[in-house]
């Protein structure tokens, strides 16, 4: 799979929860993050400073969603992406 453009293909990387029994609300709850954690799978020939393997951040309401091979991925534009790793 190859990204094209100004197109990111990106794995999501899942933070780690705790889970804790009944109801509890806390001060940290991290419900408010507007960022994902990524892995670049593909970065289309238009994207600068962004390659494969990178470890990005992006922003959780862009993109959508693409299934490759069974596996579940993200594709974004490049402007969407914060910072790298």
């Amino acid at each position: 799979m190859k990204a094209i453009n100004h197109y990111v293909v990106v794995d999501r990387i899942k933070e780690t929860e705790n889970k804790t029994t009944g109801f509890i609300m806390k001060d940290d709850d991290n419900s408010d993050v507007r960022y994902f954690k990524g892995k670049v799978i593909s970065a289309g020939n238009l994207v600068e400073c962004i390659n494969s393997d990178d470890i990005v951040w992006y922003d959780r309401f862009a993109g959508h969603g693409i299934e490759y091979d069974g596996k579940f991925y993200f594709v974004l534009k490049a402007s969407d992406i914060v910072l790298v790793d």
